[in-house]
């Protein structure tokens, strides 16, 4: 979890100058749902996106 806000505070948060706390909330949100969780590889998951990384997963259950 640590390294995960230090990620989203490094990626987003320092590059950023947020007017209102909406704006921070809704860009927050775009950057884990759009960005983090879908474009984002990882190399923890052999440099999968978490979204793909799950759906191998599933998958390799099914078959």
């Amino acid at each position: 979890m640590e390294s995960f806000f230090h990620t989203l505070k490094t990626e987003l948060v320092i590059h950023e100058n947020f007017q209102t706390r909406e704006e921070a909330k809704m860009k927050v949100f775009v950057y884990i749902e759009i960005y983090y969780n879908r474009q984002r590889i990882h190399s923890s998951i052999d440099y999968f996106t978490p979204v793909e990384y799950e759906n191998n997963s599933i998958s390799r259950k099914v078959a």
